[in-house]
């Protein structure tokens, strides 16, 4: 792993965390409310923000360069998304059917099997699942594949901006800032709490955004360590004061995304807290504890609530705390069990596909 990508890499533990967090603190009370916590759902528009920027990080040179394949890039990035999206699919459908047959009442959005369709074919962001269903965190990964078969576009303005990166970075700003006001005028609500109907436009600013900052990275904005910390409290500070006080969804993402672009520049020599083992390893497996950790919510709620004699009540601090720290272990065998080997079975058999339709085309040419 490169380097600068590290900081990256651990920062996606924390948006995983903070995602998890906001959905489990209402199992050790009902009526808790601990400001950025409350946030956490925009541990998701981090992780959008994050994959504007890496995949710029990764590819824009290659596309400036003509020798970004199209093709390869679909081929590996479904690799890295899908296997463990089927996965944690077909385990929920397994969960919805025991639950069935024991009369065990799972989720009210557990399913509807009218989305499953849009599930398989990872579009239930893009408007086509009539509600939340199954495993509803992957909405957000039908809202990524959206900006993954995008991404030649974005790749295209910026390369044509990669010389002016503050006009990117405040044209970036500015239609995120427009986008979410014109949706939330229009829909009612804010765009950063959109899920199933409107995922795929909730992606669109925030990795057009990290994209923008990779060409600040890129320039140099963060090269000097104290900049970069420097950067970095001031967007942990930001995030603090708009969640506590603020309340504005807007001025976190904003926020958000001078925090990755800090973060990227504490990665310089390789040395660091964010550069550390741990930290990067929990940052790999975070794509795991992101999708296993509805099911197995749902799983330990029951079953604590069984051996408590209990009925959805808050949880004990004890019991709350084992069930948020048995992700851990779970994520690591979700990564290693099902996320990397089969991403290079898809990846595998992609190419070779891919490349077989390819020479089928040369030959009829």
């Amino acid at each position: 792993m490169n380097e600068h990508l590290k900081p990256l890499t651990s920062l996606r533990f924390f948006a995983a965390f903070w995602v998890v967090m906001y959905t489990y603190i209402h199992e050790l009370s009902g009526n808790i409310s601990l400001g950025v916590i409350d946030k956490g759902y925009l541990g998701v528009d981090l992780f959008f923000v994050l994959s504007g920027f890496i995949l710029s990080y990764v590819y824009l040179n290659g596309f400036g360069g003509g020798r970004f394949k199209y093709g390869q890039f679909v081929i590996h990035r479904l690799a890295r998304v899908y296997p463990l999206h089927i996965a944690t699919l077909l385990f929920t459908l397994l969960l919805i059917g025991a639950a069935a047959l024991k009369g065990v009442h799972l989720d009210d959005n557990a399913s509807n099997w009218a989305a499953l369709p849009a599930h398989l074919t990872l579009t239930q962001a893009w408007g086509l699942a009539p509600t939340a269903s199954f495993n509803h965190p992957s909405w957000s990964i039908s809202a990524e594949w959206f900006a993954y078969l995008s991404f030649p576009a974005v790749a295209w303005l910026a390369w044509r901006l990669r010389e002016r990166p503050v006009v990117a970075v405040t044209l970036a700003i500015c239609f995120l800032i427009a986008v979410n006001l014109v949706f939330s005028a229009v829909a009612g609500f804010n765009l950063t709490r959109a899920t199933f109907q409107w995922g795929a436009l909730r992606i669109v600013p925030s990795f057009l955004y990290g994209a923008a900052l990779y060409l600040a990275w890129r320039a140099g904005a963060v090269a000097k360590p104290g900049v970069a910390l420097i950067g970095t409290g001031i967007a942990l500070l930001t995030v603090i004061y708009a969640a506590s006080f603020a309340q504005s969804d807007i001025l976190i993402v904003v926020a958000l995304g001078l925090l990755v672009l800090s973060i990227s520049g504490l990665g310089q020599d390789g040395r660091g807290l964010m550069s550390g083992k741990t930290l990067v390893y929990l940052g790999e497996i975070s794509f795991a504890t992101y999708m296993i950790y509805v099911p197995w919510k749902w799983i330990y709620l029951k079953a604590v609530n069984g051996l408590l004699g209990t009925d959805h009540a808050p949880l004990p601090f004890i019991w709350w705390f084992a069930g948020l720290l048995a992700l851990v272990p779970l994520s690591m065998l979700a990564h290693h069990l099902v996320e990397r080997p089969f991403r290079k079975v898809v990846r595998h058999y992609g190419e070779r596909l891919h490349g077989a339709i390819t020479h089928s085309w040369v030959n009829q040419g």
